[in-house]
């Protein structure tokens, strides 16, 4: 899918769509044959691809509700938000976006709100992955409810969330693949989601390669750039030094590129590095660095694009949708030295 996607020039969520044959979905026909005629010019078999016929009406029109917890502290709310904008516009719609003052009532009042602009669906989105104690208010809602970077566990509602497994597990197979066999990782508090399913990814990816575990490799940071800097040099005193370090978000990753050219260490040709999130600055660096896409973007498309959908549960039970976090390859990577 990413592939195509890049091919194409849409998002991968769009590529799903298009040749899973999704009913419901709000796509150009120009687009869809956009995405056939990629796949086919990258050698990819394809069923029959007919236009599909629309069985169920466009669920929403108009005005979209677009609630997150955190705005003005965080860039990737207003990723999301621009994505799901920009998918908006296909349909004629328009996104009415507030920030959750995060007590009960003034939320309950904030939905209030929305509700009274008439609303045709509402965007429910969580800075941090995380299962949610919904509110009660988002079961009374007459109108169609997605969640993004959320899930709850019940399952009442469609949610999306990036598929932070697979790729923490994709930038340490990255690392086995160059020959390395001594993979470290600095990961972010433990009790967030992403942290846990990175290493979670991390380990699939040393047992696949017959990597044994080694916990003295694993080291706590906080998400900051000065946890990246003492977690690497927390390594840098191990009697066996690592030969690539797995930082589990950019921010981390320049800490460790201070402390690795504090000690005189090269990268990456006497130590790897690799990142995640794909912060515009992680491009910038020296060298540029080696990251995983977090998919906020195509998540917020993916919002929009279920909500053209029927809301037809399976069983009482919406699945959780995973987007896949690509690697970006640049030049913090190199097999390791002799």
């Amino acid at each position: 899918m990413t592939d195509v996607a890049l091919e194409a020039g849409v998002s991968q969520t769009t590529v799903s769509f298009v040749l899973g044959q999704t009913a419901g979905s709000k796509l150009p026909q120009a687009t869809r044959e956009r995405v056939i005629e990629a796949a086919r010019r990258l050698g990819y078999s394809l069923p029959d691809h007919s236009p599909v016929r629309l069985s169920v009406a466009p669920t929403v029109s108009g005005t979209i509700g677009f609630m997150v917890d955190q705005l003005a502290t965080t860039h990737d709310a207003v990723v999301a938000i621009e994505g799901a904008r920009q998918a908006s516009l296909n349909g004629g719609n328009i996104l009415l976006v507030a920030q959750m003052p995060g007590d009960p009532e003034t939320e309950a009042r904030t939905i209030e709100a929305l509700t009274k602009a008439d609303i045709s669906a509402l965007i429910y989105m969580a800075i941090f992955t995380r299962e949610l104690v919904a509110p009660a208010y988002l079961y009374e809602l007459k109108i169609p409810v997605v969640l993004l970077n959320c899930h709850t566990c019940d399952y009442r509602f469609p949610s999306v969330v990036p598929s932070e497994i697979a790729g923490g597990q994709n930038a340490t197979l990255h690392l086995i693949e160059h020959g390395h066999r001594r993979i470290a990782t600095i990961t972010g508090e433990p009790w967030q989601e992403a942290t846990q399913d990175r290493l979670r990814g991390y380990r699939r990816a040393l047992a696949t390669g017959d990597i044994p575990f080694d916990p003295h490799l694993v080291v706590e940071g906080d998400w900051s750039t000065s946890s990246g800097y003492e977690a690497t040099k927390k390594l840098l005193r191990l009697k066996e030094l690592p030969t690539a370090i797995f930082c589990q978000n950019d921010r981390m990753a320049i800490g460790c590129y201070e402390a690795l050219k504090e000690f005189g260490l090269d990268i990456p040709q006497e130590m790897s590095v690799v990142g995640y999130d794909d912060e515009e600055v992680a491009r910038h660096l020296h060298p540029p660095l080696t990251t995983s896409v977090l998919p906020h973007r195509a998540m917020g498309e993916w919002a929009i694009e279920r909500l053209g959908m029927p809301f037809t549960p399976q069983g009482n039970r919406f699945p959780i949708t995973k987007l896949e976090c690509p690697l970006v390859l640049r030049g913090s990577v190199a097999a390791p030295a002799r």
